[in-house]
């Protein structure tokens, strides 16, 4: 039997700081920064090398997202600040390759085609369990020099597989869920991120029909606000007027209307054309998925701006004012690590950086994935592919992507 859920599912899971708490998905407002803790490592003493340091990794998280970007240029005591960020990020098993005894060992290097999940939240109360707001693949290529970045909505209606580690049956519903059902642990008390994403990596391969995903992160949206600051605001372009549900002209929260049912008060607007906005404005822009507030094609155009703020972020991060000031980059980095939970199935998240190293903003494709509502006695019960979302992913599989996506120019998010 079916069933239809929006709301995410009760359970608990283990604590710590592998805990992440989060929102219901449908409720918007703005949570806390929910920092992790993270420590960085002493730095070490040695013999220094020459200074010029080869083109590197550094982690420019979306809504993170979480893009591997790239940099150049010669920065004294790199190595010190890719050290402490190391010692920052939470890496976790996200794949449950411990429990199953996939675990392999390290290889001496990361070779193409790639498949990274990427799985935004908002987080909120210790006790709510996670739903993923935002779900993004990276596919980056066989001589990983140029990637495909797609996003799923959070309301695709897809099958559930069973998830033993969490007493779930499996069940037809919304893709977001999935994160819920899997946190949950009886033996605990507070939701457990870490396990909900290995249900959902499941549920994804199901979906895209990608076996094997060869790496995976979890990123706290609000801890982006200190990322876009840390990088002194981001310059990206607004394709439409938008209007903010969550915010004031000022950045504070609009009051809610009594008995809830909305918001009271002026709203901050986003207007077409090139503006750089602050950490606040930034993530409140990319929030926003209502048509009464400009966003006309839904969930749809949240999904485009996502992708369209993860490349201004990563043309940012690659900027000069970050790249050749070491303070800057440190604060980027620090901030980027406490905002992460990241699993590379055998590799540090600094050697996938090393791996990507050719890989430049402009040389990732965004892709959107046309879909529909689903109705059920014509009531809204989510969201359903179009076909041609299929041979996108059959030619992902196949490594055909690049001449399907070249005959079909229509599935690219064009970024200004």
């Amino acid at each position: 039997m079916e069933t239809w859920v929006s709301e995410g599912g009760k359970g608990a899971g283990r604590s710590g700081r592998q805990t992440v708490a989060v929102r219901e998905a449908r409720s918007e407002g703005a949570g806390p920064d929910g920092d992790w803790p993270g420590g960085g490592r002493p730095i070490r003493e040695g013999r220094r090398k020459k200074s010029v340091v080869p083109r590197w990794a550094r982690l420019c998280t979306i809504f993170g997202v979480v893009l591997m970007v790239l940099s150049g240029g010669s920065l004294l005591g790199f190595e010190a600040i890719v050290a402490r960020y190391e010692g920052a990020v939470t890496q976790e098993d996200l794949f449950g390759d411990a429990a199953s005894g996939s675990v392999q060992e390290k290889k001496s290097d990361i070779k193409g085609p790639l498949n990274i999940l990427l799985v935004g939240i908002d987080p909120r109360q210790p006790t709510t369990p996670p739903l993923a707001d935002s779900i993004m693949v990276l596919h980056v290529n066989a001589s990983l020099d140029s990637a495909y970045l797609f996003s799923l909505p959070r309301d695709l209606v897809v099958e559930i597989p069973p998830f033993k580690k969490a007493n779930f049956p499996g069940e037809t519903t919304k893709l977001n869920a999935a994160m819920s059902f899997g946190s949950h642990n009886p033996k605990k008390e507070l939701p457990d991120a870490a396990q909900g994403f290995e249900l959902l990596s499941l549920t994804v391969s199901k979906v895209t029909g990608i076996k094997r995903f060869d790496a995976g992160a979890i990123i706290n949206f609000s801890g982006f606000q200190k990322i876009v600051d840390a990088m002194g605001g981001v310059t990206m372009y607004i394709d439409q007027d938008v209007r903010s549900e969550h915010r004031q002209p000022n950045g504070k929260p609009r009051t809610l209307k009594p008995g809830g049912g909305g918001y009271l008060g002026p709203q901050a607007t986003y207007k077409k054309g090139t503006h750089h906005l602050k950490g606040w404005q930034a993530l409140d822009y990319v929030r926003q998925r209502y048509p009464k507030n400009g966003v006309t094609d839904g969930d749809y155009g949240r999904q485009r701006h996502q992708q369209q703020f993860v490349r201004a972020m990563a043309d940012q991060a690659l900027s000069k004012d970050v790249v050749t000031n070491p303070i800057k980059l440190d604060k980027v980095l620090t901030a980027a690590g406490k905002s992460l939970i990241f699993s590379g199935r055998g590799h540090k998240l600094i050697e996938f950086g090393f791996a990507l190293r050719n890989l430049r903003s402009d040389s990732i494709q965004m892709i959107k994935l046309p879909g529909h509502g689903v109705f059920e006695g014509g009531k809204y019960k989510g969201e359903a592919f179009k076909p041609i979302a299929e041979d996108f992913f059959a030619a992902l599989r196949e490594g055909t992507v690049d001449t399907f996506v070249m005959s079909h120019p229509e599935l690219l998010n064009k970024v200004k």
